[in-house]
């Protein structure tokens, strides 16, 4: 299982540690070489590890210098110089060699005997579900259940043993599952290497079970309930083993992936705050910083 910390100077530390790795030390040779991007990054990270925003992240760093220390801050930045560097550091290229930076420095190893990919739908905004039901709809008398037609939607691969973020894709729900399976794939880090990879039956699909048994060499244990019901085998190759010799005690570990939703929405929420795709996507990978927390948080 995964060992997580409650401890903010522990993330910063491996925050700082992870950017130092990845990011260069200034944006420009001619910037004014104030504070470094692996600081700044450092404290976007403990932002969204203090559920607050950029004023109070900034107060937070003037209250307690004790933070400061730990990654070598001598000035605390004004909030602005926060919110200006985010849409910097938290792009989507930079996201990816973070989250696989922290993939490498969490694991003793690059095998993963059981991994499991799963997709979920974040709200948007924070519309309490009550206001939802009891909100009038012209023509109609029944209660109101749904509150938008499309949602931001995060892809993930965790590794059924710590429940570790391994690859992540985010895209705008609702679309099917099995067209995501192949691009949250091709994210992984290049030196983690998948034993077997458990999905539900949203990504029962020939191409699929192709790409990652042929490309990948990942066994992948999926149900074949795709298309009307029949009793007769499949006529594709794996989808037909699926059917022949499908391993139930194997698949019960597909759950473990749900575990790691319930943790990012019971630590950071299940809404994300911003309105434009582009933004969102960026929400779900780092503003919020909930996978990369999950990585970070495993560090043993």
């Amino acid at each position: 299982m995964s060992t997580t910390t409650k401890s903010p100077k522990k993330i910063l530390l491996a925050a700082y540690a992870a950017a130092e790795k990845v990011l260069p030390t200034y944006s420009h040779r001619f910037s004014p070489h104030k504070f470094t991007l692996p600081q700044l990054f450092a404290c976007l990270v403990l932002k969204t590890f203090l559920k607050t925003d950029y004023r109070g992240l900034a107060q937070w760093l003037t209250d307690c210098p004790d933070l400061c220390r730990v990654i070598d801050l001598t000035t605390v930045p004004h909030f602005t110089t926060f919110h200006k560097a985010s849409y910097g550091l938290l792009a989507l290229p930079k996201a990816y060699k973070l989250l696989q930076q922290t993939v490498c420095m969490t694991m003793k190893h690059s095998y993963v005997d059981q991994a499991a990919i799963d997709s979920t739908g974040l709200e948007v905004g924070y519309t309490s579900y009550y206001f939802v039901r009891r909100r009038h709809v012209k023509g109609l008398s029944a209660y109101q259940s749904m509150l938008y037609g499309h949602y931001p939607k995060l892809t993930v691969i965790c590794d059924c043993r710590n429940h570790l973020v391994l690859a992540v894709k985010t895209t705008r729900g609702p679309c099917p599952d099995m067209a995501t399976l192949i691009p949250t794939l091709q994210t992984l880090p290049a030196r983690i290497r998948l034993g077997t990879l458990l999905a539900d039956a949203g990504y029962d699909s020939e191409r699929n079970h192709v790409y990652a048994r042929e490309y990948q060499k990942i066994r992948t244990v999926i149900p074949p309930k795709a298309g009307r019901r029949t009793n007769n085998l499949p006529r594709t190759k794996y989808r037909r083993q699926m059917k022949q010799r499908f391993n139930q005690k194997l698949y019960g570990q597909r759950s473990q992936v749900e575990t790691v939703f319930s943790m990012i929405k019971r630590r950071w929420g299940s809404a994300v705050r911003a309105r434009q795709l582009m933004t969102q996507e960026r929400e779900m990978w780092n503003d919020p910083q909930k996978l990369y927390h999950c990585g970070l948080e495993s560090i043993r």
